[in-house]
Parts: structure tokens; C-alpha cells; sequence
């Protein structure tokens, strides 16, 4: 039997502006989720791991909730926060000791009793208050004894978690094991899960060789414009609504990891909010998500830069695509919206993304559809490829021979009356890949030839999806002028 010991989770809620990610950030030890002094910042559940003594947990940050909420983006946030609320083992309701009960408090309240979940009641703020007077009022919440503590200076803080987890000792101590899953159980049940009735589009696309098996976790970061599908493509890929989709630009602002398995491969997902040009960012909030934008790219060992292809390839995509480029991180592109175009206006696209993002040559472009799942199977199966190329270990003899047959079909230009003369070369790094050349007089190489060395290295090696640097080292030379 293969079993394995459930974490509890601990769901944070509250009303807006309550300090609920700055006490994630706290239990979580970490700067996981954006804080600011703006109501309704997080909207999408963020997931965190804690411990507490003995007792690790994963922790669960929401949005602002407003439970009476019956349309926009007010609705799905309220629905990422029942979902939370739903899958815990403890909520902690955060309220505002400075700020006071207010009607949003007791609709929160009212629900949380329905629930029938275990709620522990935690009055934040209250740094520098007396113990009654922080507290004293939230009594009417009926939700029993109010808890004093300070997210921001960690005051309380312990003893609140240690109380939430309390439960686990009790469970321990009367021999009642804690939930257990299954494995051996569960991949039994799953041997006849009956037909699957794939996609049309999908059941078109080609099936490859299986590629080598990846045996860690795969970062992949999904970048783009605002409103180009990025949560829609997480939810497609999760088969459930993970994150807020909803039709309005810069619904994403935090960048959320999500773990995730397809064809036994592991990966964390990372949904990034919308990166626009720096004239139209104006809320330093934005600014704040563009900061995190750019951090999960540079973090990340994959990134999918999504492009709407309803509307014009634009400057900022290619300026996203070139900060992808300067990082050296490994790139997928996908043309999300595919299905809603006629045959002229892919032409044009698709005409648009040679002259505008030629520079991407190297990356592997998908048509695809987030919302129906069209052309996704061949997207990841891109995803695995640029990751091994990414990280793929080259030889030393291989990279020589393949420099030397290179050199030998087509020398080097001279410089002055010397001629550059590549001696080996050797691999200097990974993600991106790094050859590092040695020899004579190289500092005069010109970009021409390092393109042309690139690709004979890029063709044998077969690194598709992944930039590739190559650096040139010279030997020191004992006659030049003014060596001892």
C-alpha cells in the first residue's frame, strides 16, 4: 500500500483591504503574494506551504470577499473564495480591529457558520491596542473568541495558527489517523475510466515519438499582453476555473503558481498578469505586477508568450519578446483565438509574426484555441522539447568536431593579416546553453559568423525552443606588444 499523509490547508478570507495577503506572506514566510495599501488586489486563490512546530500546512490566500456579489469581477472573486473555503480544513476570518464590524463582516460571518467549517476569528491590526479594545466588538460576529494579532509585526500570529492546527493533536492523541490517500487504490480505479472524447482539433494533430522522461518539475511561465487568454489557458490545462478569466483587461494581477501533471510530466504553472506599455501602466499597483511579471520570467525555465490573434501583433509584443530573449529563458509562442479567424486574416497574422518576431526563429509557434483546447497537446509537447534543449548537456568531443567541421566549410574572414583560429570548445552553461570557444585572435569574430556557428551548433545539437549563447575566448598571446 502506498500512502500518503495530507496536509491541512488553512483558507485566509476576509473583506478587502484586511491585511489577509500580508498574513500569508507571514505564515508562509515569504513575499509570495503582492501587498499594497489597495482594496481588492488579490483576486485568485494563491497557494503557499507553512509550518507551525510540527505541523506543516499549505496556506490559501483570497481575494476581497463580497458574498452578496451577483456579476463581474466581484462574482468570480467571491467564487475563488468559496472554492478555498470549500476545499480547507480551517478558515481564519480576518477582520480590521482599526476599521471596526461592518456589514460585510456579518454577511462573511453568515455564510462561514453555514459552512459548517472550522473558523477561527482573527482581529489584524491591532498593534498597540489593548487586548479588550481590539477585540471587543467582534464578539457579535458569533463565531466565539476573537484573536488579537498584527500580520505585519508577526504579533500573535503563532499562537493563532498553533490554535487552527490545534484539531491535528486531538486526532493524534485518540489514534485517529489523519486522512490518508490511496495510491496504490487510486491508480486501480483510474485502469478503465471509459471513452474520452477528444477535441476535433486535437485528434488532428500528429502523434511523435515519445520523448526521454523529465524527472523534475518544469517552471513554465505564460506571458503576454492583457486579455490574451492566460487564465483561460490554465483553466483549460487544469479542467477547472483555477484562476478569474473574465473579459477585462488586467484581471491577473499577481503572478499565481499552480502546480500541474500531463503525461506524467510535473509542472508549476505561472499566470502573470498583463504587461502593457509603460505610458498606459498608471496605478502603482500595475507597476507592482509588472515587477512580478517580469520575476516569474526570469525564475522560470519555460516561457509561453500568448499573442491574440484577433488583434495586430503590436511593438509591446516584441518587447515582452525581447526581454524573453535577454533573460535566455527557453520560449514556446502560441496564437491564442486561432478558431475565430477566416483564412485571410491568418494569412495576415501569421505574415505579421515573420516580419515583427523574426527574431524568434528559434521558438516553436503553435495556432491555438485556450478556450476550447485546440492545438494545446503540441503546445506543451513544445513546452518538454525547449526545456530539454534548455538543459541539455553537450560533449565537449562532439562540440569540437562539429566547431572544427564548421570552420572547415567555412573559414573564418580575416581581420588585418590575422586570422581568427578556434582551437575547442567546450559547453560553459545551461538555460540558456552556453559554448564557450577557445583559440587565437577571436575577439575580431563578427556577429555574421556567430550566427552561422550557432546554427550548425542549434542543428546537430537539435535545440529548438531555447536561445544559445556562444562566447569566444583567446589565448593570451606571449609576442604581443608590451608582454614581458
Amino acid at each position: 500500500m502506498n500512502s500518503v499523509k495530507f496536509k491541512p490547508v488553512v483558507a485566509i478570507v476576509g473583506r478587502a483591504n484586511v491585511g489577509k495577503s500580508t498574513l500569508f506572506n507571514r505564515i508562509t514566510r515569504s513575499r509570495a503574494a503582492l501587498v499594497a495599501d489597495f482594496a481588492g488586489l488579490t483576486r485568485d486563490r494563491h497557494y503557499g506551504e507553512g509550518r507551525v512546530g510540527n505541523h506543516p500546512f499549505i496556506a490559501v490566500d483570497t481575494g476581497g470577499f463580497e458574498p452578496v456579489a451577483k456579476d463581474g469581477i466581484l462574482l468570480e472573486m467571491a467564487r475563488q473564495t468559496q472554492q478555498a473555503i470549500a476545499e480547507s480544513d480551517v478558515v481564519i476570518f480576518l477582520v480590521d480591529a482599526r476599521a471596526g464590524v461592518n456589514a460585510h463582516d456579518h454577511e462573511i460571518a453568515r455564510l462561514l457558520r453555514k459552512t459548517g467549517q472550522r473558523v477561527f476569528l482573527a482581529v489584524n491590526k491591532a498593534e498597540g491596542m489593548r487586548y479588550g479594545s481590539a477585540a471587543s466588538e467582534f464578539h457579535e460576529l458569533g463565531l466565539g473568541e476573537p484573536h488579537p494579532i498584527s500580520a505585519s509585526h508577526g504579533d500573535g500570529v503563532v499562537d493563532l495558527i498553533d490554535l487552527a492546527l490545534s484539531f491535528l493533536d486531538k486526532e493524534e492523541t485518540s489514534e485517529s489517523e489523519a486522512p490518508v490517500f490511496d495510491l496504490d487504490e487510486a491508480n486501480a480505479a483510474f485502469e478503465d475510466d471509459g471513452d474520452i472524447d477528444l477535441d476535433a482539433e486535437e485528434a488532428k494533430e500528429p502523434d511523435e515519438d515519445a520523448e526521454a522522461p523529465i524527472n523534475h518539475r518544469i517552471k513554465l511561465a505564460i506571458v503576454g499582453r492583457p486579455n490574451v487568454g492566460k487564465s483561460t489557458l490554465i483553466n483549460t490545462l487544469l479542467g477547472e476555473e483555477r484562476v478569474i478569466a473574465f473579459n477585462m483587461p488586467g484581471t491577473t494581477r499577481d503572478a499565481i503558481e499552480i502546480d500541474f501533471e500531463r503525461g506524467g510530466v510535473a509542472y508549476t504553472l505561472i499566470d502573470t498578469a498583463g504587461l502593457r506599455r509603460r505610458g498606459k501602466v498608471f496605478e502603482a499597483v500595475e507597476k507592482f505586477s509588472v515587477i512580478k511579471t517580469l520575476q516569474a520570467i526570469e525564475a522560470c525555465n519555460v516561457v509561453l508568450l500568448m499573442l491574440d490573434a484577433q488583434t495586430e501583433i503590436s511593438d509591446q509584443d516584441a518587447h515582452i519578446a525581447g526581454f524573453v530573449l535577454e533573460t535566455g529563458r527557453a520560449l514556446v509562442v502560441g496564437i491564442n483565438k486561432w478558431d475565430g479567424l477566416d483564412a485571410h486574416q491568418r494569412e495576415t497574422i501569421l505574415r505579421e509574426f515573420e516580419r515583427k518576431l523574426r527574431f524568434l526563429s528559434f521558438a516553436k509557434m503553435h495556432t491555438i484555441s485556450a478556450l476550447n483546447g485546440a492545438g494545446i497537446n503540441a503546445l506543451i509537447r513544445s513546452v518538454n522539447t525547449a526545456h530539454a534543449a534548455a538543459f541539455a548537456k553537450l560533449s565537449t568531443p562532439k562540440l569540437t568536431r562539429v566547431l572544427q567541421a564548421a570552420v572547415e566549410q567555412q573559414p573564418p574572414p580575416r581581420k588585418g593579416i590575422f586570422r581568427p583560429k578556434m582551437r575547442y570548445a567546450h559547453q560553459g552553461g545551461q538555460n540558456p546553453p552556453l559554448i564557450v570557444i577557445h583559440g587565437n585572435a577571436l575577439d575580431n569574430i563578427s556577429e555574421s559568423y556567430r550566427r552561422y556557428l550557432e546554427t550548425r551548433f542549434r542543428t546537430t545539437f537539435k535545440l529548438e525552443g531555447t536561445p544559445l549563447r556562444i562566447e569566444f575566448k583567446s589565448s593570451h598571446n606571449p609576442y604581443a606588444q608590451g608582454a614581458s
